[in-house]
């Protein structure tokens, strides 16, 4: 019998797909070769390398030559904010530009990155968000000044699955001359990504995040914009068109092309049954769970996602009681003392409401018993820690 939690935890990381895998170990074994290379090893890889930079563009909707390889979507964040603050730097033209913005509620990978250029004389807006956890657009046009030179603002949120309004802040963006960057980690592969629609600059992802291993993600660099408003941010050969140096990790990459590849053929029937079973895991909770509440925007949110809070008990607590399911608070904790999550505070929740929160999230490998045994292991272990006061 399996005994292995249910795993609602697909936000923070997915599991490898068979047909990835399959796809990947080609190129572990006999196809080793460099992909600089001129001979035959060399070709193949490079084909390969090739391949899988189209099947990532055909997913975001770009040219195959605007996708640029990395190890994850951290990295891809820094090369795009300290590779364009970089490029602001580099050009006397731009010498009034020092101005970022981003929002409140943006990941580490991009907060602590923008944080970072303010030491070098950058200045940092931070736009705050509604009750619904969306971008203010009224703070962020008084934000994004002439004076700006990058906006940076993720698609979807990683804790609430909250969509921002992208497509009306790249606008904004491109109507002052800043360059716009969005991370979108947690909704490529979930919901049509179109970078053309969106009208971004800059566009991060993560391969984890959509099936494919850990350490390998892609940055979309609209061709317009390459070498001259984004500067490579390390130095050696000119691999990935001079922006990422470093001999391409031909197995992993070819894996990230594999997964774009699946992501894009299943996504509306994909997109669709993950929904329903979110939205079934809800109404089980609901009616089981009496206080709880969703936390974000209703609608406006990513298929998959859900972020509760419980009241009157500890996230923490309720998912030690509740082994059966493998999930995640929106809380972080350190040295034993757990702290609100920044961004439930930042939508107005008050700190106990965001100790409350639980995230979970569905993925491919979900199905209709395992939300029914989920909802009511958490239903369980709400009624315990309720009655324990």
């Amino acid at each position: 019998m399996d005994e292995r939690p249910i795993y609602l935890d697909y936000n923070a990381t997915t599991p490898v797909l068979d047909e990835v895998i399959d796809a990947m170990l080609p190129y572990l074994r006999e196809h080793f070769g460099n992909p600089s290379s001129g001979h035959a090893y060399g070709q193949r890889a490079r084909a390969a390398v090739d391949l899988a930079r189209s099947r990532v563009a055909s997913l975001v909707d770009c040219d195959h030559d605007e996708i640029v390889f990395t190890s994850g979507c951290t990295e891809s964040n820094n090369l795009a904010i300290v590779g364009a603050a970089e490029a602001a730097l580099r050009d006397p033209g731009s010498a009034s530009r020092r101005g970022v913005v981003t929002t409140t509620i943006e990941h580490p990978a991009t907060g602590k990155t923008c944080a970072s250029l303010e030491s070098r004389g950058f200045s940092l807006v931070r736009v705050g968000v509604d009750s619904d956890g969306r971008a203010r657009l009224d703070l962020a046009a008084d934000a994004i000044d002439e004076g700006c030179a990058l906006v940076t603002v993720m698609h979807a949120n990683n804790e609430t699955g909250v969509l921002q309004p992208i497509h009306e802040l790249a606008r904004l963006a491109r109507a002052r001359g800043a360059i716009f960057h969005c991370d979108a980690a947690q909704s490529v592969g979930k919901i049509p990504v179109s970078v053309r629609e969106l009208g971004v600059d800059l566009l991060s992802i993560a391969g984890h995040k959509l099936y494919a291993p850990k350490g390998v993600g892609a940055l979309f660099v609209r061709r317009e914009i390459r070498g001259s408003r984004v500067a490579p941010i390390a130095y050696g050969a000119s691999h990935e068109q001079g922006l990422r140096p470093g001999t391409e990790n031909v197995p992993y990459v070819v894996a990230l092309g594999a997964a774009c590849a699946v992501a894009l053929r299943d996504l509306a029937s994909e997109s669709a049954r993950v929904g329903a079973l979110r939205d079934e895991l809800w109404s089980l909770l609901r009616a089981s769970c009496p206080g709880a509440a969703i936390n974000g925007h209703a609608t406006l949110r990513l298929p998959n996602t859900l972020s509760v809070r419980f009241a009157g008990v500890s996230a923490t607590a309720l998912l030690a009681a509740c082994p059966e399911v493998a999930a995640s608070t929106g809380s972080a904790c350190h040295d034993g003392h757990e702290q609100p999550s920044g961004v439930l505070l930042a939508m107005g929740l008050e700190p106990g409401a965001a100790l409350g929160t639980v995230r979970l999230t569905l993925g491919r490998g979900t199905r209709d018993q395992d939300v029914r045994a989920a909802a009511e292991a958490i239903a369980r272990a709400y009624r315990l820690l309720a009655q324990r006061g």
